[in-house]
């Protein structure tokens, strides 16, 4: 009698396996990423998104989660896949080179504090590094998803998701729960950040955030003391 040797599906979910377990501590990061991310986003700051090849299809999904629905209706959050803009991507790219086409785009959409989000298997395309310099640059909060670390793209980013599989397939996979889980806690946080928005826009303008205490400064036998008034 002979055994069948494991199939494709096998092996494939083997290898998905072996990185599930480490992947399992990428939840703190995550949970703070959608915080942080709510807070951005309610404020009126954008995400920047950009990936090459399956991880732009990636990047563009999560645009489509924020722009869109993940469940829930709620309002619409700004969030732009870079690689999805054909016409300036291919125009960059003519004039000024390839590893320019994202990092242009950040230097023209980008402003302080947004979160730029690049998305590499390998962490090591020349265009996503030179966008997450622009990032650096411009005041942006750079973060990444790849795949091993260290790899380029994670040092040159803030903080990095790195998904611990040599397999390409197996990485994107992972990006794309990441995507999902990221997406939950940002409507999670949403209802949070909004009130505060809005709380601090309802505060009129050089009003104090705690009472103010008046008196008059006297001095008694060298002693400072405030009388109150």
């Amino acid at each position: 009698m002979t055994t069948a040797t494991p199939g494709l599906l096998d092996a494939h979910l083997t290898l998905l396996a072996e990185a599930l377990l480490p992947y399992r501590s990428s939840e703190q990061l995550l949970a703070r990423w959608g915080t942080e991310l709510a807070a951005t986003l309610a404020g009126g700051g954008r995400l920047l998104v950009a990936g090459n090849g399956g991880s732009a299809a990636e990047a563009q999904h999560l645009t489509a989660e924020l722009v869109g629905k993940l469940r829930d209706d709620r309002r619409p959050l700004s969030a732009i896949a870079l690689h999805a803009e054909t016409s300036a991507l291919t125009a960059i790219g003519n004039d000024y080179g390839y590893d320019e086409v994202f990092a242009r785009q950040v230097r023209a959409h980008g402003r302080r504090d947004d979160v730029l989000l690049l998305m590499s298997t390998s962490g090591a395309s020349a265009n996503l590094l030179a966008a997450a310099r622009a990032g650096r640059e411009a005041g942006l909060r750079c973060w990444a998803f790849t795949g091993p670390a260290p790899n380029p793209l994670a040092d040159a980013c803030h903080e990095v998701l790195a998904i611990a599989s040599p397999e390409s397939q197996v990485v994107q996979e992972l990006h794309l729960v990441s995507t999902h889980v990221l997406c939950e806690y940002v409507d999670r946080a949403l209802p949070a950040a909004l009130a505060v928005t809005a709380a601090a826009a309802a505060a009129p303008v050089g009003e104090p955030t705690a009472p103010v205490r008046t008196g008059v400064e006297v001095v008694l036998d060298g002693e400072r003391r405030v009388e109150a008034g």
